[in-house]
């Protein structure tokens, strides 16, 4: 009975230790979650920005290729002109009468174009990219 207790005393004490290893690695688990969790809040970023501070205009026309400076900034959440961290990254952009191309690190990655309109002629594109650090 000695011998059936001690056995029966020692799987509970495995049990019990097994059962404090899987709370510790539950905690540290949470722990890292807790901290990526924050780490991706700090790097959201989202901007919109237009052209003219208000009012309508024109910039152009030209033709040489033009850095457009936006004076108007509706919202920037963590944003700059170069991407804080890898990922994937949404562009959208609208124009009327005009031809527009997005760049990455000087390579065109979609354009749109409104050359010439009967009446008012616009038009939007967007794309996806995948951006490093920098670009």
């Amino acid at each position: 009975m000695d011998e059936r207790r001690q056995k029966l005393e020692e799987t509970l004490d495995n049990v019990l230790s097994e059962n404090e290893a899987l709370k510790t690695k539950v905690r540290d688990l949470q722990n890292k979650l807790e901290s990526f969790q924050k780490e991706n809040e700090a790097k959201k970023v989202a901007f919109s920005a237009g052209l003219l501070e208000s009012g309508t205009g024109h910039t152009g026309p030209t033709n040489i290729p033009k850095t457009l400076v936006y004076k108007k900034v509706f919202s920037n959440i963590g944003g700059v002109s170069t991407a804080p961290m890898k990922g994937a990254y949404y562009f959208r952009f609208y124009g009327t009468t005009m031809a527009v191309s997005l760049l990455k690190n000087g390579a065109t990655q979609c354009s749109l174009h409104a050359w010439k309109p009967v009446s008012n002629g616009n038009a939007s594109n967007s794309v996806v990219l995948t951006l490093e650090i920098g670009d």
